[in-house]
């Protein structure tokens, strides 16, 4: 299976192949200004304009950008209440689940996680009951759903378009490492009829 045959977020998690320190900086300069001109780019990254727009043509065939669109602060347009929602769902109801929050609008992230739950979703709503209305009469009303505990965001402290491997700082090793906790699925769950 070619990487365009597979499944959105199907590679997350797996190691990628690091690109060249070009591409690192035609990424970070595009991060701070997604309409920058390719004239400018190319200055800035000290490479000739038919370089800059290979190299950019070369990162969206190869899937690094994975598209180009408008940053929103949410809450100045309208949807000032965000809560991360995290759902248990039944092991056989999976791919009704994926399809389901496919038509979901209110859903602008969603993600597959270790730990008690099985899923996080960050939902956008115009006020708290918006939250409720869709965590218990949208989410909780779903089979597929076993339990939902939902979570206001009360602020927003960092909020980056991406990360880069550039951007992580070396750290030492000197420094003793601390336990991560790992909750264990719930024993049988996996044995646990669809509703």
């Amino acid at each position: 299976m070619s990487s365009s045959d597979a499944e959105p977020g199907r590679d997350s998690g797996r190691s990628a192949t690091a690109l060249d320190p070009v591409s690192y900086r035609i990424l970070d300069l595009l991060r701070e200004n997604g309409r920058i001109s390719i004239a400018a780019l190319a200055e800035k990254v000290g490479i000739s304009r038919a370089n800059a727009y290979t190299r950019i043509e070369a990162l969206v065939a190869d899937g690094v950008i994975t598209g180009f669109s408008a940053r929103v602060d949410p809450a100045k347009a309208g949807l000032s209440i965000g809560a991360m929602i995290f759902v248990t769902v039944y092991p056989q109801a999976w791919a009704s689940f994926r399809a389901q929050l496919a038509g979901m609008p209110d859903v602008e992230y969603c993600a597959v996680t270790t730990g008690e739950h099985d899923a996080m979703l960050l939902i956008r709503a115009t006020d708290v009951s918006g939250v409720h209305e869709f965590s218990t009469g949208v989410i909780a009303q779903l089979p597929e759903v076993r339990t939902v505990v939902s979570v206001v965001v009360l602020d927003e402290v960092i909020r980056r378009p991406y990360v880069l491997p550039t951007d992580l700082p070396e750290r030492s090793l000197d420094v003793p490492l601390g336990m991560t906790r790992w909750t264990p699925a719930t024993a049988g769950r996996d044995t646990l009829p669809p509703r």
